[in-house]
């Protein structure tokens, strides 16, 4: 009996449950149903810190990859050439026996590039600090380079300022600054051959931070489109959300 009882009192119960949930609103029930579906979002701090180390990472392959014997100088893509004041006189200086001068110059040029390049990684990082949580999510939401871009415009002329003298030391080191001197006297000496000077340091300078950019950029993409890029679990959390 009572054992009748008790089952009575569960089907009551139980019915009493169903009748409740039927006089819930359907939208009500939708919404929280989708709600449970849904991955939890991403706060600003995660964003940011996705951002940051993706950046960090960015940087710190690139540094690594540009650092190396022939980093620049055997990598098209960012090799420092002559200048183009002299481009366009290139072809007589080598048929009056500049040729192996032009040659050695270029090579110092993008070993002066691959000597300085680690100094800027912690320039970059120092920089990286900076960014806010408008800035991480615009990023985030923005074009495959947007990152770098942001990076390119908020640091180039703190950039400049700071690796410009590295630059000098390491040129003075590597013979640069001899050999541009020693072409630019010869080349004084050549009739007619309008030689134009400029400023040594601050375009091996520029292009030297152009190619680091390029590759930041190259590492971006990398993470964004690229899965097996995202080597650490927050970046897999961060960029995998716009999947």
């Amino acid at each position: 009996m009572k054992n009748r009882l008790f089952l009575t009192a569960k089907l009551l119960v139980c019915a009493l449950f169903f009748t409740l949930c039927a006089s819930c609103e359907t939208d009500q029930l939708s919404g929280i149903l989708k709600d449970l579906q849904k991955p939890k979002g991403l706060g600003e701090e995660e964003i940011i810190a996705g951002l940051k180390q993706a950046l960090e990472i960015g940087t710190k392959n690139s540094v690594d990859v540009v650092s190396v014997l022939d980093g620049y100088y055997k990598n098209q893509k960012i090799k420092i050439p002559l200048p183009q004041e002299w481009q366009k006189i290139e072809s007589t200086l080598r048929k009056v026996g500049l040729g192996s001068k032009m040659d050695e110059f270029i090579v110092s040029m993008n070993r002066a590039a691959e000597q300085a390049a680690p100094k800027a990684k912690s320039i970059f990082w120092d920089a990286i600090k900076t960014m806010r949580f408008e800035d991480a999510k615009k990023i985030l939401k923005g074009r495959e380079n947007e990152a770098t871009l942001f990076f390119k415009d908020r640091t180039s002329a703190t950039l400049t300022e700071l690796f410009k003298p590295m630059v000098h030391n390491v040129m003075s080191d590597v013979g640069v600054t001899r050999l541009y001197q020693d072409l630019d006297n010869k080349m004084s000496k050549i009739p007619f051959l309008d030689a134009q000077r400029f400023d040594l340091d601050q375009y091996v300078t520029a292009k030297a931070l152009d190619g680091l950019f390029l590759m930041v950029a190259e590492e971006e993409k990398k993470i964004r489109e690229n899965p097996v890029a995202r080597v650490t679990e927050l970046l897999k959390r961060v960029f995998g959300s716009k999947e």
